[in-house]
């Protein structure tokens, strides 16, 4: 019985010191300090409004660009497919196929570099 009760403390404690450990490290969290936002001068806040919106109209516009090149590879892929059914030679499949190939990479080649975001300063 001896054994039983003191198994019983030695359990407890282990608790106890467990549930106080975690309450320390919580503690140790909350105490950590916090960044507070900066008062930026109006150059900065203009400068930054300026960025964002040459960032938007350099989306829009590769958006734009990206729906053209959609388009002329569908054009392009059509052309294909209609010069390799009149196509009566190896050859003339091997070319339509090379033009389609030359067509679809201009297409990808005119679409701009994803844009960058702007950052505060």
């Amino acid at each position: 019985m001896n054994k039983v009760i003191k198994g019983g403390a030695v359990i407890t404690a282990v608790i106890a010191i467990s549930l106080t450990g975690t309450t320390v490290s919580f503690a140790a969290e909350a105490q950590t300090p916090v960044v507070k936002k900066i008062a930026f001068t109006a150059e900065q806040k203009a400068a930054f409004q300026e960025a964002r919106t040459e960032f938007k109209a350099a989306r829009e516009a590769r958006q734009a660009a990206i729906a053209t090149a959609k388009a002329a590879i569908a054009t392009a892929k059509s052309n294909f497919d209609a010069a390799k059914a009149a196509a009566t030679t190896k050859e003339d499949r091997q070319a339509a196929r090379a033009a389609f190939k030359a067509a679809v990479t201009a297409a990808i080649a005119s679409v701009p570099a994803k844009p960058t975001k702007p950052v505060l300063p």
